[in-house]
């Protein structure tokens, strides 16, 4: 059977486990009403992918246990909303309405909630690029344009992974300019434009920005407040069947979620048994603030191998301004994405490398804990400004990364932060981390910034708050976490 891009049929028994209970999202009205409302939500905050088919009013009534009357009512109020398109013989599919669109303030942001990352750790980043600086001098009698990286790099990045339960070479190891250079470079290998590329909902900005600079589409599977729904995302491998998959199982971007390990064994079963090219972002491996990372996904991968690459950056572990990053696969993939390299770069900054590889063999056992120990005070410090000046808001439980991932009373989240922007902070409304236009009940807030940036940033964004919704000023008690 041929699909269409958008011709995703949701399953009804996890449509309804999405739903939960339904029947108390209205407080008063009929049954539909209440049913509405619960779909509607579930659209609005992504859980539910635009362009995808809902299941047949039979099919919905039968596992709801209610009338088919009101399985159809409900889906005539979303369509008469711009919540469905209905088509007659034809299932319908989940929209947005149409909004226009905010234009952006002239006021140039002066606190800026756009970038989850610390600064330096200033004394050992310019220890490691004074020695790099030497140990270059070697280096000088050759060109300089590697497609491997150095050495001396990929072994010590080699033997990190060997450290963490997953046994690598150097050979293994291919060293970028960055994490967003190494996924630009495998979208540039194995997607054209058109194919589908799976990505968790909500997921990384950056991705979803390389996708579409790619030509291709995002297909989303919605996480749930717990974290992955693996479910889901077998239904809709086996449905779509996408050209590659995208995850970021560790400490996530933005939840802040840590895949356990008997979800990182279902994931790599799913990958070995659809052989779905899977990228694994393990860009914030470091950053985890209450419980150590599990061993890597691809330790668990058993069989195909060849189908999971594996990414790392130094990036959130030291410094944003190191753009030194690095995929891990099997030697046979490695060399097919060399082969179309030279017509994107001629390899990475050799002294970058050779301070990165200083980093992690000489100050990282000294350097991640106090970076872990100055954030986990930073959220602490975030989680009670928020419960101070915005009550209403809800944080996820994430227990990892550098941004909680907030809910919101109600889905306004791009009018909040065009309001937060008037006031001088920068901060990217939830749409931006999903596919649609969707999320707009959540928003990313980094805690990455110094204490008195942060604790005036969240004074502003409950000013913010406020003159959208029209609420009292909250209580100014602090509530310790």
């Amino acid at each position: 059977m041929t699909m269409t891009m958008t011709a995703r049929t949701l399953d009804p028994d996890l449509l309804v486990r999405e739903l939960g209970n339904w029947r108390t999202s209205s407080k008063s009205g009929p049954t539909y009403q209440a049913l509405a409302d619960g779909l509607r939500m579930l659209i609005v905050d992504g859980r539910l992918p635009v362009g995808s088919r809902l299941p047949s009013e039979r099919a919905l009534a039968d596992v709801l246990r209610v009338s088919r009357t009101t399985v159809t009512a409900a889906y005539t109020e979303l369509n008469e909303s711009g919540y469905l398109h209905a088509r007659r013989g034809a299932r319908s599919t989940v929209a947005l309405p149409h909004t226009p669109i905010s234009a952006p303030s002239d006021t140039p942001a002066t606190i800026n909630l756009a970038s989850a990352a610390l600064a330096a750790p200033a004394s050992a980043v310019q220890e490691a690029f004074t020695e790099a600086a030497r140990e270059a001098a070697s280096y000088l009698h050759e060109t300089g344009h590697d497609m491997r990286g150095v050495l001396t790099f990929r072994t010590t990045i080699a033997e990190r992974y060997c450290a963490r339960g997953l046994p690598t070479t150097p050979d293994q190891i291919m060293v970028t300019s960055g994490a967003q250079h190494a996924i630009a470079l495998i979208l540039a290998t194995y997607v054209q434009p058109g194919d589908r590329v799976l990505v968790e909902q909500p997921t990384y900005h950056g991705a979803l920005s390389a996708i579409a600079t790619a030509g291709a589409r995002p297909v989303p599977v919605a996480m749930t407040r717990e974290g992955w729904e693996l479910d889901a995302v077998h239904a809709a491998v086996r449905q779509l069947a996408p050209t590659l998959a995208y995850f970021v199982p560790d400490n996530h971007n933005p939840t802040g979620f840590s895949m356990p390990p008997a979800d990182r064994k279902r994931i790599c079963d799913i990958v070995a048994e659809t052989r779905t090219r899977t990228v694994v972002d393990e860009t914030l491996t470091d950053v985890w603030l209450d419980t150590p990372m599990p061993p890597p996904v691809a330790a668990s991968m058993s069989s195909r191998t060849d189908l999971l690459i594996t990414i790392g950056s130094m990036s959130k572990s030291f410094w944003g301004g190191m753009r030194i990053g690095w995929i891990r696969a099997e030697p046979s993939v490695l060399a097919t994405i060399r082969a179309i390299r030279p017509s994107i770069d001629l390899g990475t900054s050799v002294i970058e490398q050779l301070a990165a590889a200083r980093l992690l063999t000489l100050r990282a056992d000294d350097v991640l804990p106090e970076r872990r120990e100055i954030l986990k005070g930073r959220r602490t410090l975030l989680l009670n400004l928020l419960e101070q000046h915005l009550p209403e808001w809800r944080p996820l439980p994430g227990t990892g990364g550098m941004s909680l991932w907030v809910q919101l009373p109600a889905p306004v989240s791009s009018a909040m932060c065009a309001s937060a922007s008037r006031l001088g902070v920068e901060l990217p409304p939830g749409p931006r981390f999903g596919v649609d236009g969707t999320l707009e009940r959540f928003v990313r807030i980094p805690f990455a910034l110094p204490e008195n940036e942060l604790t005036e940033a969240i004074e502003l964004l409950g000013r913010a708050w406020r003159s959208i919704t029209g609420s009292a000023t909250a209580e100014s008690t602090a509530v310790v976490i």
